[in-house]
């Protein structure tokens, strides 16, 4: 009976793992290929950028892409999979040699788990590596705008570009709702990265065209200090844009992440984004496994009835619903409505719950 047992879980874990596989590679494919596309369109308006500069970029965004995918890949697969094993009647076998459906059910769910997992701990880094050099790319041969911010254990830096060259600002602390800076140090130079001058100042405010930075003293190479009680420094940076040059969840590997944190309020900055999404990919493993759960409960038991693709219709529905309510969920999170980590957990508890309750009703053991 051992046997049979083993032979059972090797032969529906790896039904499930092709499935998977075969699924996910189709859904790639297509969204690699309306990348490249896109980027194709956007190469047309700048000279040098060739066809394999293109693929490569798309290549480049392919695992971030993945990470998207992979909750549908995951309740689709295990639909599939289910449907063709019940249709088959392969099921019925199995249940009528007096396994449990649970039994039957066992090697999707722990594989769906390790594959959140491994998306946590290993395609999680490396899509962050790739993305970032994704978005160097596109910084230099689609001439995308950005700026930088970069959080030490210090304070926090930003560069910016100037008519005639750039500037690193420096600030030990930070409001975000002004862009109110303190002890604010401004590192200029020139195009040749020759140093022109040191601004230092008590604090700084980000106003239209200009920081407004005051009780500062201006160092020149050449010059006595000058101080001043209020200077104005050119700036072409927005509120908007400097939020938006802060690295991005995406751009930032798992392993990271909590240290990230801990810089970013230690500074001042925000840091309920990042800790939303570092939660979402925590509950990464428990929201797979629940998507087996639900996948089971549209696709097992029902080929009989002659209603199979009402029913798979009505499955796939509810999984986009899912994804719509973990997407709204995510927004109260990060806008403190909602607890975090409750907003981060609560979709892949409440479809594990969901998934179960109609198992346990529906099947006999």
């Amino acid at each position: 009976m051992k046997y049979y047992s083993y032979i059972i879980w090797r032969h529906t874990a790896k039904r499930f793992i092709l499935s998977f596989l075969a699924l996910l590679t189709i859904l790639l494919g297509i969204v690699y290929m309306f990348d490249v596309i896109e980027l194709l369109r956007r190469a047309a308006k700048y000279d040098g950028v060739g066809f394999d500069i293109v693929t490569y970029m798309a290549f480049l965004k392919l695992p971030e892409v993945g990470q998207m995918l992979l909750p549908f890949a995951v309740l689709f697969s295990a639909m599939y999979c289910f449907y063709d094993f019940n249709r088959k009647s392969e099921l019925a076998i199995i249940k009528s040699s007096g396994m449990s459906i649970w039994y039957f059910l066992a090697p999707a769910l722990i594989t769906a788990f390790l594959i959140g997992v491994i998306t946590i701990t290993v395609l999680n880094p490396l899509s962050s590596i790739l993305l970032k050099k994704y978005q160097s790319m596109e910084e230099e041969y689609m001439k995308q705008k950005s700026y930088f911010v970069t959080l030490l254990q210090n304070g926090l830096w930003l560069r910016q570009n100037d008519p005639e060259g750039y500037a690193l600002i420096y600030a030990k602390k930070f409001t975000p709702h002004d862009w109110g800076l303190s002890m604010v140090i401004v590192f200029t130079f020139d195009n040749n990265d020759n140093f022109l001058q040191r601004i230092d100042g008590k604090t700084a405010e980000l106003k239209e065209g200009y920081w407004n930075i005051k009780d500062v003293i201006i160092h020149r190479d050449t010059q006595i200090p000058e101080k001043l009680p209020n200077y104005r420094y050119p700036t072409t940076l927005t509120k908007k844009e400097i939020d938006d040059s802060f690295a991005s969840p995406e751009t930032m590997s798992f392993w990271e992440i909590p240290e990230f944190i801990k810089k970013m309020e230690e500074t001042g900055v925000p840091s309920s984004r990042l800790k939303m999404y570092f939660q979402s990919l925590l509950s990464r493993p428990l929201f797979f496994l629940s998507m087996v759960l639900l996948a089971a409960t549209v696709s097992l038991g029902h080929v009989r009835q002659g209603r199979t693709g009402i029913l798979i219709l009505s499955g796939i529905g509810i999984g986009f619903i899912i994804f719509f309510l973990e997407t709204v969920l995510q927004a109260f999170g990060i806008s403190h409505k909602l607890p975090i980590t409750l907003a981060a957990w609560s979709p892949a508890i409440l479809t594990t719950l969901l998934g179960l309750s109609v198992l346990l009703t529906k099947e006999d053991g």
